[in-house]
């Protein structure tokens, strides 16, 4: 069965801060949005994050972030859970300081990006816990969440 992209109009989505409380030019829409001019974009401080609550279960297989680089994560904590229960560590994600498209896969493939267990949630919490910012600020282009829908 093909991944499909799981976040979709009922996915409820919450970020840490935005840039200036800039909404409509720097805000969690943009995430998704698809378009290359647009981008979520952290205030600046430690450890930013992004919060999916799902619709309906899902089975997350990937995970595509493209950063700005300079603006990027050098360590992503992802949690996860079902609904009613606490956040669990799924997995630590080391993604590049690039702008370029990277892609988690379940198994590691030398140079092609970092991995991902396969994991069944209603919940998906993404922690950036360090920027290569000095101010602590991330900056995202495109985050892809493909799976299945249960």
């Amino acid at each position: 069965m093909p991944l499909e992209p799981l976040v979709c109009a009922r996915t409820a989505t919450r970020v840490s801060s935005v840039l200036h409380r800039d909404v409509k030019q720097f805000g969690k829409q943009h995430l998704f949005d698809g378009s290359e001019e647009t981008c979520w974009n952290s205030d600046q401080g430690t450890s930013q994050w992004v919060t999916l609550d799902f619709p309906q279960p899902v089975k997350v297989s990937q995970l595509h972030i493209q950063f700005q680089g300079g603006f990027s994560s050098r360590l992503c904590l992802l949690e996860g859970c079902r609904t009613g229960e606490e956040l669990v560590k799924i997995s630590e994600l080391y993604p590049q300081d690039s702008h370029a498209m990277q892609i988690s896969f379940p198994r590691m493939i030398p140079g092609a990006g970092f991995q991902l267990e396969e994991t069944v949630l209603d919940k998906l919490r993404i922690t950036f816990e360090s920027s290569t910012d000095f101010f602590g600020r991330i900056v995202v282009y495109h985050l892809g969440v493909l799976g299945e829908r249960l």
